[in-house]
């Protein structure tokens, strides 16, 4: 690699990284304090693995839009679809932990599992390795909607408006 690639995955990585940050800003205090106290099936992760998971899925992340970058058709709807994936992805923590409405959570990431598939067809088209890094991210999503809305079934206190 040259130095304007490694700078661009630089770049990628920071992003995605800081996306997740931003995240964590609703999500870690809502975890110490609001989501101890919900009902969750048995089969919910504990706590401490959703940080090594999340950030694994922004590094895997990164590296599937920098390879897009470097074939040089990440801006259009490569990038566009990568984006709006992203946004969806912080804003899923601010309904869930931010809100404490797994209700509009759980609408929330169904839209993101959707752009998340859009995002990785669009990348797979440019870079079949790009496409393929989104399905552990698209696994693991379709894994937390599961989780969100048995939260959800599980809390229905938390679907009224209040």
């Amino acid at each position: 690699m040259n130095a304007p690639e490694v700078i661009s995955l630089i770049v990628f990585l920071v992003i995605c990284l800081a996306a997740g940050a931003m995240g964590g800003l609703v999500t870690g205090p809502a975890v110490k304090t609001w989501y101890p106290t919900l009902q969750k099936p048995s089969w919910n992760p504990p706590s401490w693995l959703f940080a090594p998971v999340w950030t694994v899925l922004y590094v895997l992340m990164a590296i599937a839009a920098w390879l897009v970058w470097r074939a040089g058709l990440f801006f259009g709807t490569p990038g566009i679809l990568f984006g709006l994936q992203l946004i969806l992805n912080m804003l899923w923590s601010w309904f869930f932990f931010g809100k404490h409405r797994p209700d509009q959570s759980f609408a929330e990431i169904l839209v993101l599992w959707v752009s998340i598939l859009a995002t990785a067809v669009a990348f797979v088209q440019v870079n079949l390795v790009a496409g393929w890094l989104f399905v552990p991210y698209l696994l693991w999503v379709t894994f937390a909607a599961v989780l969100n809305g048995t939260i959800w079934r599980m809390n229905p206190e938390l679907g009224r408006a209040g």
